[in-house]
């Protein structure tokens, strides 16, 4: 027998990514011609992803999946240990997989779940929202964990269409909306980023410290948001640095920004591994920490407490997130649930100092 095509085999043959399959065949936004072209590579295989939805309502297996991710992150490590534990004590089996960050495999492991009949899922989202359609319409419960997923990016505007708009408009007339179907809201379990930012940049600014930097990473948009507010106009931008995710690439925005701006006296690191690629980097450059740059990370893990000096931190409860996110997706049933903000606290030890 041959083997049934897959949406990966999908996007091979038609020469994108999984994600953009997963959103034409959900509804979601695409330009006509990749649109039309996917379409016709689905027929072509005899792709029927709608057989998935049909699977997952008729022959529920019960089981909970958890993406994130990466396993080695130790904010992740936290989360995990909490949703197992709640589903433990629920007698729930767990599937678990990391995504590495990357929004087309997070695509392909939703679509592995939906074939293995797998109705709840927790995940730390990497993709946009339209990742997300299949799961939610073919009825899976879905709790995001620590992050939301990204709005989609908007499509080129047609001129023509514009115009017709404006003139609308001119009219007193309501213009035409783009044809974009957004998933049903899913409730989140989320630290309380904008407050705990706040606090760290209030602290730094009571130390003296006026050239805070920031150091962000994928999905730290709320974070970034808070410091900019925290900051205050106008914002250096020069001063809020992203690295793409990996340790390497923490490394290399941490090194970047020191070297390109010596002038600053104190950097928030938006994660954990980006607060470790400050302290390396610090290290190699010969700067002291807190005599020549002050340093907040956000998230406590254990070895920010073996720092020389130990690491002052914006503490999130990633484990108590875990838990919470476990009961939601076990706990909705036919209700609609409401997300939960957690409290961060920030916890002062030794790396941050008074401005010089």
């Amino acid at each position: 027998m041959d083997k049934r095509a897959t949406i990966k085999d999908v996007a091979e043959a038609a020469g994108v990514g999984v994600a953009t399959v997963s959103r034409v065949l959900s509804g979601g936004s695409a330009s006509p011609q990749t649109r039309e072209r996917v379409l016709a590579v689905a027929a072509q295989l005899d792709y029927r992803p709608s057989a998935l939805g049909r699977n997952l309502r008729q022959r529920r297996t019960g089981g909970m999946g958890l993406l994130v991710p990466d396993l080695t992150d130790t904010f992740y490590a936290q989360l995990a240990e909490g949703v197992l534990a709640c589903a433990r004590s629920a007698g729930e089996p767990v599937m678990l997989g990391s995504t590495a960050g990357d929004p087309e495999q997070e695509a392909e492991l939703i679509g592995m779940l939906l074939e293995q009949s797998v109705d709840r899922l927790i995940a730390v989202p990497s993709g946009e929202e339209d990742t997300w359609a299949p799961a939610i319409r073919a009825g899976m419960t879905v709790v995001f964990a620590d992050r939301l997923p990204a709005p989609p990016a908007p499509e080129e505007e047609d001129p023509a269409a514009a115009a017709v708009g404006d003139l609308m408009l001119l009219d007193g007339l309501a213009a035409p909306q783009p044809a974009f179907s957004r998933p049903p809201e899913v409730p989140a379990v989320l630290a309380d980023d904008r407050a705990g930012i706040r606090t760290a940049v209030r602290y730094l600014r009571g130390l003296g410290h006026r050239r805070i930097a920031f150091l962000g990473g994928p999905g730290h948009d709320r974070r970034v948001a808070a410091f900019r507010e925290a900051v205050g106009a106008p914002v250096d931008e020069e001063l809020v640095v992203f690295g793409t995710g990996s340790r390497d690439s923490a490394y290399a925005a941490a090194s970047g920004l020191f070297q390109s701006r010596p002038d600053l006296s104190a950097v928030v690191a938006g994660g954990n591994v980006l607060g470790e690629a400050a302290v390396l980097a610090a290290r190699e450059l010969d700067l002291r920490v807190p005599r020549d740059v002050s340093l907040v990370m956000y998230d406590d893990v254990p070895w920010a407490e073996l720092c020389s000096p130990p690491l002052t931190v914006v503490a999130q409860p990633g484990r108590d997130m875990g838990y919470r996110a476990a009961e939601l997706v076990l706990r909705s049933g036919g209700r609609r649930a409401r997300s939960v903000v957690l409290p961060t606290e920030l916890i002062i030890r030794g790396s941050c100092g008074p401005h010089r």
